[in-house]
């Protein structure tokens, strides 16, 4: 074995947020940890995902209150959108948090391999000419953008998500195909920035993942934002041309526009990483693995995009520690993916936990549910966002789902994933005082009025 690089309690194949969770918390509990990415720590989340298209959606909302502030009584003119300045803002937030990243895996003394890994076998990972040994091997290589078969991306006029995040400039109209979380979020930037938008979505909804109530006052939103889509209608070709694309839909229509994104989802990084060679079970490129992330290989791991399991960053985090702790036999308890909460940032935004209305009816549950308006509540009055509050609970018993549209309201879904992961029934919750005047209280009405006390409700 090259370089005494070796044996390691784990070796960590993949920097992003699965394997480098797994990678702190296995340190923490004193194991000897390799970690090998092939580009920066951070992985897709950091440099390609959550934290760019954060950056890109405040700013846009920045460029809304610019235009709107004489609405507040505030006079300010709306100049436009610098470009570059905006990339650099964005580009300073992941630069200052993968330091703070770097840092901390240095400080714990993790051993951090640069390069392009590649499993060789139970316990052993090869880079290059180098071989990694470890007594347990976690596979966290994560996901890409997804295609269509014969949909080619060019990266100039036919582009995915990671070539919109260093677009260098505002493109006069887009046709985003694909209407699901990263679709969404990158029609609010661009109509905000300035853009002509058109989502197309093969299913009948946005977000057709959400509860059908959040998905039709997105819509809502979206209409009177003058973002168009076509709903219910599936891509059938593209063509480029010397101003852009021409979009062709199955239905004959045919859009015009600057810029084709491709928002199809993202696949699973798997291909030519050894995985198949070592016998591991796969299912279209996923790795399939047990409540314990564990593969049906004997002392192999897998987590966060490369497992068929919620595609978001904090899932990754939660696999990796479970994958730490279950190594270190510290029997930890398996995710619960229903209780997961669920942001997209678009403006509004739109958040949930637990179950839709539809999910919890399937299950058999006797189902109650109220819808809290935010028209009710004086923060969202202050803030001028349309939205509600929608409760589905089990008939005299615990609260099933919470599903909230609105400006800021990924803000509260962390009290909402506790009443879902405590099992808290509407009366719980009501008899806790939610400080006045937030938005935080348009949960707790929804909770008084579902207990049978309602304060400011209408319905």
């Amino acid at each position: 074995m090259a370089d005494g690089s070796g044996p390691f309690d784990i070796v960590v194949l993949g920097g992003g947020s699965g394997g480098y969770a797994c990678a702190l918390r296995a340190a923490e509990l004193g194991m000897n940890v390799a970690l090998i990415e092939k580009d920066k720590v951070g992985g897709t989340c950091l440099h390609r995902g959550c934290i760019p298209t954060k950056a890109l959606l405040h700013a846009a909302e920045i460029a809304d209150q610019a235009r709107e502030s004489a609405s507040f009584g505030v006079r300010a003119t709306f100049e436009g959108i610098d470009v570059p300045a905006v990339q650099a803002y964005k580009d300073k937030v992941i630069t200052g948090l993968w330091k703070g990243l770097s840092g901390l895996i240095k400080a714990k003394k993790i051993t951090f391999v640069e390069g392009e890994g590649r499993l060789a076998g139970p316990g052993r990972v090869v880079v290059g000419d180098r071989v990694y040994e470890g007594r347990y091997v976690v596979l966290a290589t994560g996901s890409a953008p997804k295609s269509l078969p014969g949909l080619e991306i060019d990266g100039e006029k036919i582009i995915t998500s990671d070539h919109a995040l260093v677009l260098d400039r505002v493109p006069s109209s887009v046709v985003i195909l694909g209407g699901g979380v990263i679709g969404v979020e990158f029609a609010s930037i661009w109509r905000s920035f300035g853009a002509e938008v058109t989502i197309v979505e093969a299913l009948p909804h946005l977000l057709p993942l959400e509860d059908a109530s959040s998905s039709a006052l997105l819509e809502r939103a979206f209409r009177r934002r003058g973002i168009k889509y076509e709903l219910g209608t599936r891509f059938e070709s593209v063509k480029t041309t010397d101003t852009g694309v021409v979009v062709t839909l199955e239905n004959g229509r045919t859009l015009d526009a600057e810029l084709l994104l491709v928002a199809v989802g993202r696949g699973p990084v798997s291909a030519g990483l050894g995985y198949e060679e070592a016998g591991i079970a796969m299912d279209r490129g996923y790795v399939l693995v047990n409540e314990y992330c564990q593969t049906n290989v004997p002392g192999i791991y897998a987590v966060g995009d490369l497992i068929p399991t919620l595609q978001l960053a904090h899932v990754g985090f939660a696999e990796g520690i479970l994958v730490a702790e279950h190594i270190a036999g510290l029997n930890p308890v398996p995710i619960d993916y229903d209780g997961v909460p669920r942001i997209t940032y678009s403006d509004p935004e739109v958040a949930s936990v637990g179950l839709t209305s539809a999910a919890a009816r399937e299950r058999g549950y006797d189902v109650v549910e109220l819808s809290y308006n935010l028209a009710g509540n004086g923060r969202s009055k202050i803030l001028q966002t349309q939205g509600e509050v929608k409760v589905v609970a089990e008939r005299d018993g615990r609260v099933l789902g919470i599903h909230m549209v609105g400006s800021r309201v990924g803000e509260l879904i962390a009290e909402a994933q506790l009443i879902y992961n405590w099992e808290a029934t509407p009366g719980d919750v009501a008899q806790l005082i939610h400080p006045h005047p937030t938005q935080s209280e348009a949960l707790g009405e929804a909770m008084l009025a579902l207990a049978g006390k309602p304060l400011h409700v209408h319905n």
